[in-house]
C-alpha cells in the first residue's frame, strides 16, 4: 500500500505535473493507493469552491481511508518526534509525524514532496516512494 500526503494531493487537485503526480497517475491499476483520515481533513479543508469540494470527496471516497488517531499511535508519534529531536532535527508538523508514525507502525510506503518526512525515512526507516 502506498498512502499520499495531501502535498501531492494537492498538487493532484490542482492538476500540477511533478513526479510524484505523475507516479501517481501511472501508478493507477498496478499499486493500491490510499491516505489516512488526517490527510483527508487537510486536503479538503483547503478546497475553496464547493463543486471542487464534492468532486474531490467522491474520488477520495473510492480509496481506502485510514484511522489514525488512536492513543497507542499518538503516543508512538510523539516518541518518534523527540527521537528526531534528540538528533537535533525538529519536525515542523505534528500531521507530518503522526503520518510517518503510522506508514512506519503499517509497513506502507509513502509519496510526498515535503522535506519534512526526510528525517523520518533516513533515522527512524519510513519506507517513501522515490518517482
Amino acid at each position: 500500500m502506498v498512502i499520499v500526503d495531501a502535498s501531492v494531493w494537492i498538487d493532484f487537485l490542482n492538476r500540477r505535473l511533478t513526479p510524484e503526480t505523475q507516479w501517481l497517475l501511472d501508478a493507477r491499476g498496478r499499486e493500491q493507493i490510499g491516505l489516512t483520515t488526517l490527510t483527508l481533513a487537510e486536503v479538503l479543508q483547503g478546497i475553496r469552491f464547493e463543486s471542487r469540494f464534492r468532486s474531490a470527496q467522491r474520488y477520495f471516497e473510492a480509496l481506502p481511508v485510514f484511522q489514525t488517531m488512536f492513543s497507542a499511535h499518538a503516543i508512538q508519534s510523539a516518541r518518534n518526534y523527540r527521537a528526531l529531536r534528540a538528533l537535533g532535527i525538529t519536525v515542523c508538523g505534528t500531521v507530518d509525524c503522526l503520518l510517518a508514525t503510522f506508514c512506519i507502525e503499517q509497513g506502507h510506503r509513502l509519496l510526498h514532496c515535503d522535506a519534512d518526512f526526510e528525517p523520518f525515512e533516513r533515522e527512524l526507516g519510513l519506507r517513501v516512494v522515490h518517482p
